[in-house]
């Protein structure tokens, strides 16, 4: 499916996950318990994709997703599971709860740049961070694997029913596009390493494992999602603090396994997104868009979805100004889930005429900052989306 363009009016759509009903939920938890068959589940599955895909045309977004439901939760909770899914679809991975933090985060042959450590944002504010309950810190606790063979692509029947269930709902409420979302390689290698000798090696097979899944969802006629935040939050994250240029350097790679694992996929069915970890917190450490946008740029890919709209880089639409696109779309963040109040229409509106006065606005999508299930309380997920078609549609009114 080749991204469709806003050509008469602002197209809408968004980052993915969106809040899991409780049948849904507790169908998991009785799935992962064993007392609901797995073909039970996939029944509930479906219909509750339908069900979120009805909903979501109902509320006047137009490129729409299954909710990343079929993406399997390590707790059976709400926030879902945008990278802890691919535990469950890739071989060679063993749980090991003895390993260290340096065992687990160090980078295979990396030099310089040696591994992933606390993020600094969350040590220059440590009092604060003690303060809140960070859900994406729990979620993680004791359930990081380790490579300790050769990775192969197991998850051909989870990916199949994503698709199915995606592509069945689209046609029956009959959307605009559906899109599926998948990891890159590069957030998919933060994970242990016990078998690859370097980061070369690590990234590549990553690659090779998650383009099954990329071929699985575009052979489908559904546009893939890559899910990358580790492009712009593993600045934060990476010992020794880095300098730009190592930094850049470090990120290179990562374009360069990313543009292998879309070879012979057309730049036209896929959407890339970034973001900078998406938890609620100050991000005082952000790297700023500036300097990754000319790596940014390298990627194959259609199009890119990214923060926009909250508080630390609703500034940075200027930065596209004069970038040249090739024709690709931006899908610029307009909603922000790091907050709960409601944006008015009219400032999504006008954040849309920002960028529609350094961009084509047939290049522009408006979207959601990141993925809005587990982050906000349902009612107000559904309301900014709500908020979003309707500063679109005003924004549309005066620029179409």
């Amino acid at each position: 499916m080749t991204l469709h363009r806003s050509t008469d009016r602002f197209l809408t759509t968004h980052v993915g996950s969106l809040p899991r009903p409780t049948r849904l939920l507790e169908a998991n938890k009785a799935r992962q318990s064993e007392t609901l068959t797995e073909e039970d589940f996939q029944k509930l599955l479906s219909e509750e994709v339908a069900t979120v895909i009805e909903r979501q045309v109902e509320a006047g977004i137009d490129i729409v997703n299954d909710g990343e439901f079929g993406h399997s939760t390590v707790r059976g909770d709400d926030y879902g599971s945008w990278w802890t899914y691919s535990f469950q679809r890739t071989g060679g991975l063993e749980i090991d709860r003895n390993i260290t933090h340096d065992e687990l985060f160090k980078i295979p042959g990396n030099g310089r740049l040696n591994s992933f450590g606390v993020r600094r944002d969350w040590t220059k504010y440590a009092d604060f961070y003690s303060t809140i309950n960070l859900r994406n810190k729990s979620e993680d606790d004791g359930v990081f694997p380790v490579a300790t063979s050769p990775l192969t692509y197991i998850g051909q029947e989870e990916v199949a029913a994503d698709v199915r269930n995606v592509s069945q709902a689209v046609t029956r409420h009959n959307a605009t596009e559906g899109f599926v979302a998948a990891l890159s390689p590069g957030s998919a290698a933060r994970i242990g390493n016990k078998y690859y000798k370097t980061e070369r090696e690590w990234l590549f097979a990553w690659a090779d494992v998650l383009k099954e899944e990329y071929r699985a969802i575009v052979d489908a006629g559904l546009t893939l999602q890559i899910d990358d935040p580790s492009f712009a939050e593993a600045w934060d994250q990476l010992v020794p603090e880095p300098t730009i240029a190592e930094y850049l350097e470090f990120t290179e790679l990562a374009v360069e396994a990313q543009n292998y694992a879309l070879e012979g996929i057309d730049p036209e069915n896929v959407r890339f997104h970034l973001c900078w970890g998406s938890w609620h917190g100050p991000h005082s450490t952000d790297i700023e868009l500036k300097h990754i946008l000319p790596t940014l740029l390298q990627l194959n890919v259609g199009g890119f979805t990214f923060e926009a709209a909250n508080a630390r880089h609703a500034h940075e639409w200027k930065e596209w100004e004069g970038v040249d696109l090739g024709g690709r779309l931006l899908y610029p963040g307009l909603v922000s889930h790091s907050t709960n109040l409601i944006e008015h229409p009219e400032l999504v509106a006008q954040r849309l005429e920002n960028f529609a006065s350094v961009v084509d606005k047939q290049q522009i999508v408006a979207s959601t900052d990141c993925g809005l299930g587990g982050r906000l309380h349902p009612d107000i997920a559904w309301a900014k989306l709500a908020a979003l078609s309707a500063g679109a549609k005003i924004a549309s009114e005066r620029l179409f």
